[in-house]
């Protein structure tokens, strides 16, 4: 297993866990861009949004919800937040495990500069 999400899954390398069920796992990321930085991952080991599978898209949608709550208890629900998913090599896609990055706690700013 070469993949550092799964071993995060696996306990191999602890992580600051804000959420946990039998198919989701969310925590902090170890170089937050904002206030608030929480990766958002499926404990079944899918590479890219385009590895996506019609019986993955329940699974999908559960990580959204889980990111509403995420975001409802770090306080940040109501002032905003984003939910970023990157896919592929030019949207700097560096772990091949989908995950998605909950940022807020402060503006944002433009999406892309």
């Amino acid at each position: 297993m070469d993949c550092i999400f799964c071993k995060i899954v696996e306990g191999m390398i602890p992580s600051a866990k804000v959420f946990e069920n039998d198919r989701i796992l969310a925590f902090r990321d170890i170089s937050p861009a904002a206030p608030t930085h929480v990766l958002i991952i499926p404990k079944k080991h899918i590479a890219t949004m385009n590895d996506v599978q019609p019986e993955d898209l329940q699974l999908i949608g559960e990580i959204h919800q889980a990111a509403q709550q995420i975001a409802k208890e770090e306080g940040i629900s109501e002032s905003g937040y984003r939910l970023i998913n990157n896919c592929g090599k030019d949207s700097g896609q560096l772990v091949y495990h989908i995950h998605y990055h909950l940022v807020g706690g402060r503006n944002l700013g433009p999406l892309l500069a």
